[in-house]
């Protein structure tokens, strides 16, 4: 081989490419002898591709991957002629040999003749156990077959070759194809560009549906017409008019007839069109996106291997079954799968599946399962993830649970199964005492529900006591188009992606209650957050008919949210737009889209989303869900704010104006207070002076700052019965200052007909 050849870019990468897919047929092909190591066919494969490595790498002038794939030959071939029966020390060799073989075709590795040199050592050993430890060369001379080699004693452990840390690991895609097929190279930019353009074109096509909406209802409009001239024309001949009017009536109904003709044209010509432009749009989007979309088992190279591998050196016999390999699926979905898959399958093997004695004194095959299925399910990538272990101790959860002072005991002893499997997402969260190199770290399940998040995904986690556990994930197949939900918020539209939505509700306004100053409702057995979508979106208020509230309850582990909105437009399969980089992060959005009628749509970013509330329950300044417009009765009826922090007050002043007819809302703190006066209307504020958070002083002396509520009437009912207690609560602004320690019924009552009169206005 002339060093030009040697030296040539494309050989050294066709080589690479080459050892990627013949060692994947080698991993493959030693777990299956691993289990049964007389099979004739993987022996034939396994022989194959190591011989056509060798031959690749004699080509290319790789004397290592010549020596390294020549021995494991020569132990294949041994196997199939009976001369040498497969071991576990045999597969282990093999399988690092094959690690070997990626290491030689990646460029760049300065430590690699040292393991090359100790891996032939120890295959020597291994193919003839009676050898001297007199050592001939390993590596051979250019386009000579090796000679036998002599090794020292084997020892029993044998080194695992591992890839160097910070080696590549994206996969590189192949450039032949099957029955001679064309491959070309294409950048990912490109392809993504291409995809792009194609979903916008399938989006503008979409345009022509209301074009020609209009031309059909022109066409009934002009069919109208010409019925209706032909009625006046009837009468005209009847009521014996001139020549004249008939002959211009003549000519009239002649035109509309012609353009009636050219209309019904143009409406077919339009329609066949808009029909013809769609079907070539959606065409070539499906190309687009089909040359991103790779078969799911791109993603579990090396999977197989890596839980026999966890598996032996926890003492555990571990087998991974695959079911769907050949499911498509996007290629940047495939690439963000990758981690979170492995995470779950290294969690089985180290938590779920037991040890080989535990396993039979359960009654159990000594050898553990792990099952992944891939499949396709209403647009979605379906995984299903389940082994055949112990399950999740759940009284060892429920105890770190409590040892962790994450919920009181009475709480955690109440909980059902489902609630508790819950607490494994948490950040943190680990049933391991001790650090090991797979887990105790606390950081597993948590990570991988972001990343499935991230994926606008989702995943549950069931089990079966001492009988294994399941994952089941659901993501996009594809990362371009998003099954959302599309509602209006203050006149403009906005998607939710439908893998974070729990369900959707539509509530009477009286279901609104408000628990500790914040709004909840009630739905199937528990309260749950009510947040207005307006507020959290920075748009203005919206405007209820006062009949009911639209409402999209979304998930965040275990914590549910509402989310107020105005209108429920529908379910829509939205084609993704990213937003001009030069906008940044805008918050709480994740990207835009067009609508059938080419009107934009912002798609929510729920997890940022989420973060909006839990700062506006952290800040208190989550605002009140408008109810609507009470009724004429109730509109005549005075409204007091009763603020107070403490709950036997505020249900005993509640009351007492309550049984005089007056409409009464409570808040549990200044900071509340506040709140609720800037969302709603009030015709009296009854506040406590010592609160949490925002005092009654503070609350009155905002109040009075404010141009809306400087008049609105205070009362100030506090413990201090001092003369300078009650001059600094009227100089702050308050109309009136009652103590507690002289209150009464009729003193407070007396108090607010003096300020304001009756209930009735």
């Amino acid at each position: 081989m002339t060093p030009e050849q040697m030296c040539d870019v494309s050989l050294l990468e066709l080589f690479s490419l080459e050892a990627e897919a013949q060692t994947q047929v080698l991993s493959a092909g030693l777990l299956a002898l691993e289990r049964n190591p007389t099979q004739a066919d993987q022996l034939e494969a396994c022989m194959r591709a190591a011989h056509s490595l060798k031959g690749a790498a004699r080509i290319v002038g790789v004397d290592a991957g010549v020596s390294v794939a020549h021995v494991m030959e020569d132990c294949l071939v041994g196997a199939q002629e009976g001369r040498l029966r497969l071991r576990a020390e045999h597969i282990d060799a093999l399988l690092q040999g094959t690690d070997l073989l990626m290491r030689i075709a990646t460029p760049g590795d300065a430590s690699i003749e040292p393991a090359v040199q100790a891996f032939l050592v120890q295959m020597a050993g291994l193919l003839d156990p009676a050898a001297t430890s007199t050592v001939v060369t390993p590596l051979p001379m250019p386009g000579l077959e090796p000679a036998a080699v002599m090794a020292e004693p084997v020892i029993e452990q044998p080194v695992l070759l591992d890839a160097e840390p910070g080696a590549p690991t994206q996969r590189k895609g192949k450039r032949t194809g099957e029955a001679g097929e064309r491959i070309l190279r294409v950048t990912a930019e490109r392809l993504n560009s291409l995809l792009d353009l194609s979903s916008k074109a399938l989006v503008e096509t979409q345009r022509f549906k209301p074009y020609l909406a209009t031309l059909q209802r022109l066409k009934r409009m002009h069919s109208q017409s010409v019925r209706a001239l032909d009625g006046l024309n009837s009468q005209l001949q009847a009521s014996g008019q001139s020549p004249e009017v008939q002959e211009a009536l003549a000519q009239a109904q002649q035109l509309l007839g012609q353009t009636q003709q050219l209309l019904l044209q143009q409406a077919a010509d339009l329609d066949e069109f808009g029909w013809q432009a769609s079907q070539r749009a959606q065409l070539l989007y499906d190309t687009a996106l089909a040359c991103r979309m790779r078969p799911f088992a791109d993603v579990l190279t090396g999977q197989s291997r890596m839980v026999r591998d966890l598996g032996r050196s926890l003492g555990k016999q571990v087998r991974l079954e695959i079911e769907g390999e050949k499911t498509q699926v996007d290629r940047d979905v495939l690439e963000k799968l990758e981690a979170p898959l492995t995470h779950l399958l290294r969690n089985a093997v180290d938590h779920g599946i037991e040890l080989p004695e535990q396993r039979l004194l359960a009654g159990k095959a000594q050898e553990g399962h792990i099952r992944l299925r891939a499949s396709h399910q209403a647009g979605l990538l379906v995984l299903e993830l389940s082994d055949d272990g112990g399950g999740v101790d759940l009284q060892r959860l429920r105890q770190s649970i409590i040892e962790r002072q994450l919920s009181p005991a009475e709480t955690v002893a109440q909980m059902s199964e489902a609630e508790l499997l819950t607490f494994l997402f948490l950040p943190g969260f680990s049933l391991r005492d001790q650090v090991t190199e797979v887990s105790g770290r606390g950081v597993g399940l948590d990570a991988v529900q972001h990343m499935v998040r991230q994926l606008r995904g989702s995943i549950v986690l069931t089990q079966t006591s001492g009988q294994g556990s399941s994952f089941h994930l659901e993501v996009p197949l594809t990362l371009s188009v998003v099954r959302s939900l599309v509602v209006e918020v203050a006149a403009e539209a906005y998607a939710f992606p439908l893998a974070h939505i729990e369900r959707t509700l539509e509530l009477p306004a009286e279901a609104i209650v408000q628990i500790e100053g914040r709004q909840h409702f009630w739905h199937e057995g528990r309260h749950i957050g009510l947040v207005a979508a307006s507020q959290l979106l920075n748009r203005p208020p919206s405007q209820t008919n006062g009949q009911t509230i639209k409402v999209v309850v979304i998930r965040e582990r275990e914590m549910l949210y509402g989310v107020a909105v105005e209108r429920l437009i529908g379910e829509r399969v939205l084609v993704v737009m990213p937003l001009d980089p030069r906008l940044g992060k805008i918050q709480d959005i994740s990207s835009g889209a067009l609508l059938d009628d080419g009107s934009v749509v912002l798609i929510i970013d729920v997890e940022d989303l989420l973060r909006s509330v839990d700062k506006l329950l952290s800040t208190g300044r989550l605002e009140r869900i408008e109810r609507g417009q009470r009724n004429t009765r109730e509109a005549a009826r005075k409204r007091i704010l009763v603020v107070d922090d403490s709950l036997t007050v505020r249900e005993l002043q509640r009351k007492l104006l309550s049984n005089r007819g007056y409409e009464v809302a409570v808040a549990v703190d200044g900071m509340d207070g506040w709140n609720a006066l800037r969302s709603e209307d009030f015709d009296l504020l009854i506040t406590d002076i010592d609160m949490p958070r925002m005092d009654g002083i503070e609350l009155v002396t905002l109040l009075r700052r404010d141009n809306r509520l400087q008049t609105l009437p205070v009362m100030v009912v506090s413990y201090k019965d001092r003369e300078e207690d009650r001059r600094r609560g009227l100089d702050a602004g308050a109309d009136y200052y009652l103590a507690k320690a002289s209150f009464h019924d009729d003193a407070l009552l007396d108090a607010v007909v003096e300020l304001i009169g009756g209930a009735q206005g």
